[in-house]
């Protein structure tokens, strides 16, 4: 199929292309991304020479340059990743969450519309179901949506529209609401990166609270092989959750962090909790392993472990990211060789 990846440069929308590129040699992929600060081309290094992954900066509130591109490639499939996606920068600004999660959601359905698109599969996430009591029965898909903070609104809006769409123009939609993703990649903004370089630098670890939050943590590349399932089989309107169900706490998160990169727990900092902290987030995610056949492939223990040993491994690519030196990329490496103007 001819398949078109939005927020395909960042964290979980690259994972998403390099596993399609495994997985399906012959399919050709449009990976379009703005490159906002998350977005970040040398997570796609290795398709560089691929002849059928095409990048195109474009942002998805585009919508006529959007048409454009589906019409031209002929896309069969839309996977919208795109989004802002950091909570803690949506209570300081909601404005791009808007922009982005909503309007570009909406705009990008009416793009998908008009060029016939045979589906279109929206990454939306757990937090639009609101927060759990310690000992509360987890979501599942018929759970109202109950969002407390200002990014996970975004993707509740941006929900209702994919809904819309299906019910109100025929529009074949699924939606996929994932936990936690942790892995290869992630930008250092988010907990498990950013607690796995402030531990190798021997730095203090900043932990919300009495960080006694609860998540449910999954791989990237197996969330990546659930949307996958989705894309190929998922019933058109339908919702899927999908989980690990495997939660920790956040401060037994960070301890296990610091016992991989041989440090001890005197570099934790309880800091004062943001504004409207959820305290847990569980989901019952039976639908897509019962109608799809899907299951999580990676235990947490050893994709932690993997994870914390790749950005030992990649202090070049973390680092490119501290210093922004990562935004020089798309100039020397696809502005130049494709002849277009500098960002």
């Amino acid at each position: 199929m001819n398949l078109l990846v939005t927020g395909g440069a960042g964290f979980i929308g690259s994972a998403y292309v390099r596993m399609a590129r495994r997985r399906w040699p012959d399919d050709p992929i449009v990976n379009v991304d703005a490159l906002t600060y998350a977005g970040n081309l040398q997570n796609l290094r290795d398709l560089e020479s691929d002849r059928r992954h095409e990048f195109v900066r474009a942002d998805i509130r585009d919508g006529d340059a959007l048409l454009r591109l589906m019409r031209a490639h002929g896309i069969e499939v839309v996977v919208n990743f795109a989004a802002e996606s950091h909570v803690d920068r949506s209570i300081l600004s909601v404005d791009p969450f808007v922009d982005t999660n909503v309007a570009g959601t909406v705009r990008l359905l009416e793009a998908a519309r008009a060029a016939g698109v045979r589906r279109f599969v929206q990454i939306s996430t757990d937090e639009v179901y609101g927060t759990l009591p310690p000992t509360g029965t987890p979501f599942d898909e018929t759970s109202p949506l109950a969002p407390r903070n200002p990014y996970a609104a975004s993707k509740a809006a941006a929900d209702g529209f994919v809904m819309a769409f299906h019910h109100t123009h025929g529009v074949d939609t699924v939606i996929a609401r994932c936990a936690n993703n942790y892995g290869p990649y992630q930008f250092p903004e988010k907990l498990i990166p950013l607690m796995i370089l402030n531990a190798f630098d021997g730095q203090p670890l900043p932990v919300y609270g009495d960080g006694l939050q609860v998540r449910d943590w999954i791989h990237v590349d197996d969330h990546c092989e659930a949307v996958d399932a989705i894309v190929r089989g998922g019933q058109s309107g339908a919702i899927y959750n999908i989980n690990a169900s495997d939660e920790r706490r956040n401060l037994d998160v960070v301890r296990a962090i610091l016992r991989l990169a041989g440090r001890d727990e005197s570099l934790i900092r309880h800091v004062p909790d943001r504004p409207g902290h959820d305290r847990r987030y569980a989901m019952n995610a039976s639908r897509i392993r019962d109608d799809l056949g899907w299951r999580p492939r990676r235990a947490f223990d050893d994709g932690l472990a993997e994870t914390v040993a790749w950005y030992r491994d990649n202090r070049a690519w973390t680092e490119a990211v501290r210093s922004g030196a990562y935004r020089d990329y798309y100039q020397r490496q696809y502005a130049a060789r494709l002849g277009a103007a500098p960002p």
